[in-house]
């Protein structure tokens, strides 16, 4: 099987800018707010993952004949199902390797705002207070994965369409 080198350098280099932008955007959030804040910014993080997660698994188990069936009909979205599918490597390259392994890091970043934030608020061991913070933001993460898969195979087709419609949004007559 030949390596596709420039789609790595290409997957590579987005991987890079995401995850910079990202975490300036989070650490600038992140600078002065309330746990609350720190809390809803993590779960977000960690929601963003699982529902990327779910868009790559399901483009590999997507049935193209479904998306060229809704394609001849002019079905809003029908033509991008078909490319998601046909290109399911890279979806789910993009999907859960560069968007969900970002969202992860970034989650367990948002995780040391509120690690630092509960050490200053409480007299609990700090290592105590790290420990639990991880291990819930890694459950989280892996449990919302692990259920999210199950929905991205047994529904594949529906989840691709609906992603297919949202991306038709943007997409040129």
């Amino acid at each position: 099987m030949k390596s596709n080198y420039k789609w790595v350098l290409i997957v590579t280099i987005l991987a890079f800018i995401l995850s910079l932008v990202m975490s300036l955007v989070v650490t600038t959030v992140l600078e002065n707010v309330t746990l609350t804040v720190s809390i809803i910014v993590t779960f977000l993080f960690i929601l963003l993952g699982i529902i990327f997660d779910i868009i790559g698994v399901s483009a590999t188990c997507g049935d193209e004949v479904a998306f060229h069936s809704m394609s001849a009909r002019r079905v809003r979205g029908g033509k991008i199902g078909v490319k998601l599918v046909k290109n399911a490597s890279k979806v789910s390259s993009i999907c859960c390797d560069v968007v969900g392994d970002i969202c992860g890091i970034i989650s367990g970043t948002a995780g040391v705002t509120i690690i630092a934030l509960l050490t200053t608020k409480t007299s609990i061991n700090p290592l105590i207070i790290s420990l639990i913070v991880t291990s819930l933001i890694s459950s989280l993460t892996i449990g919302g994965k692990a259920l999210g898969k199950n929905l991205a195979i047994s529904k594949s087709t529906e989840v691709i369409a609906i992603v297919a419609k949202l991306l038709s949004i943007f997409s040129k007559k």
